[in-house]
C-alpha cells in the first residue's frame, strides 16, 4: 500500500500527489515509466527516489484508474 509514500500537501505543487512530500509529482514518475524508462534507470537518474516510491506511484495510479464515476441522468419534471 502506498501509505505515507504518496502525499498531497495543499501548499506543495498545488496539492498534486507527490512522493514523500518532495517536489516530485507522482505523475512525473508515471510519465517517465510510460516513456520507457526502467525502474532502475529512474532510480539512477533520481537518487532520492526509492524502489518502494515507484511501486507506490504505480499502486496509486492503479487505484485511481479503478475509480468509477456513475452518471445519473435526471428526467425533466
Amino acid at each position: 500500500m502506498y501509505g505515507d509514500r504518496i502525499t498531497m500537501i495543499p501548499d506543495l505543487m498545488g496539492g498534486r500527489p507527490t512522493v514523500r512530500g518532495l517536489r516530485f509529482a507522482v505523475s512525473d514518475v508515471l510519465e517517465y515509466l510510460a516513456a520507457g524508462m526502467s525502474v532502475e534507470d529512474l532510480l539512477g537518474e533520481f537518487p532520492f527516489l526509492e524502489r518502494e516510491d515507484v511501486l507506490a506511484c504505480l499502486e496509486f495510479a492503479a487505484r485511481q484508474a479503478r475509480y468509477e464515476r456513475v452518471a445519473v441522468v435526471r428526467e425533466a419534471a
